[in-house]
């Protein structure tokens, strides 16, 4: 097993935000194997148990594997704009044996109509740790495009740190700044006062909202 340097953006940033190991084709996140039991248990608490899932930024693809032996009758579609994160999860895909797991497709939800390369209805959507480090028009394409592809029923699934009516905890705070230092239009989003109007402007209700780990949160929306 060797250590990798974190994968970078386009324009040059680390998007990672830490180191990982790799063996093969396969990235191994210190964060996912923290969180990945608690993420995968308010998955399967709120999200649907079978149908298409698409995953936004679906890095190392340690959570898609997570989840599927948990529920193997989801089909998962994963993308990330990051070659090196595909080719991780897509190393994940045949370690595994995971026929279930698509071969991860380069979405940028930041470009209209992102959501017309996926032609099958969906289930479900999920983005875990991706709208903090991302402009905050990544956050609206994905909800937009939630809005857009879901049916009524349809759910979406994000998590990662919140604020929440401004207030957050003061690790999110430090996060924040450091967020913001690397790329100024990065940042913890506000629940309450961005990402649920944004939500509700596309036909989309909170459904839940989970406490996690390390002050983080799984949120749950609803299609209409």
């Amino acid at each position: 097993m060797t250590d990798t340097d974190n994968q970078r953006d386009k324009d040059g940033r680390e998007i990672a935000l830490e180191a990982r190991a790799g063996e093969e084709d396969r990235l191994f996140s210190p964060s996912a194997a923290r969180n990945r039991e608690a993420i995968r248990e308010a998955f399967l608490r709120h999200m649907p148990d079978e149908g298409l899932i698409v995953e936004i930024g679906s890095g190392t693809g340690e959570h898609a594997v997570e989840i599927l032996k948990a529920a193997p009758d989801l089909i998962w579609q994963p993308s990330d704009p990051d070659a090196t994160s595909r080719r991780s999860v897509n190393g994940w895909a045949r370690h595994e044996a995971l026929a279930n797991l698509r071969p991860a497709l380069d979405l940028d939800v930041t470009q209209a109509g992102w959501w017309r390369q996926i032609e099958r209805p969906i289930a479900g959507i999920v983005s875990i740790n991706m709208i903090h480090i991302a402009p905050f028009a990544a956050a609206e394409g994905l909800i937009a495009g939630a809005g857009a592809k879901l049916a009524s029923g349809g759910k979406l699934f994000l998590y990662g740190p919140f604020r929440r009516n401004g207030h957050t905890a003061p690790s999110n705070l430090d996060f924040d700044r450091s967020l913001k230092s690397r790329d100024p239009y990065w940042g913890v989003r506000d629940l309450d006062l961005e990402i649920i109007p944004l939500a509700d402007r596309h036909n989309l209700s909170l459904e839940a909202v989970i406490e996690m780990p390390a002050n983080n949160l799984s949120v749950i929306f609803a299609r209409r």
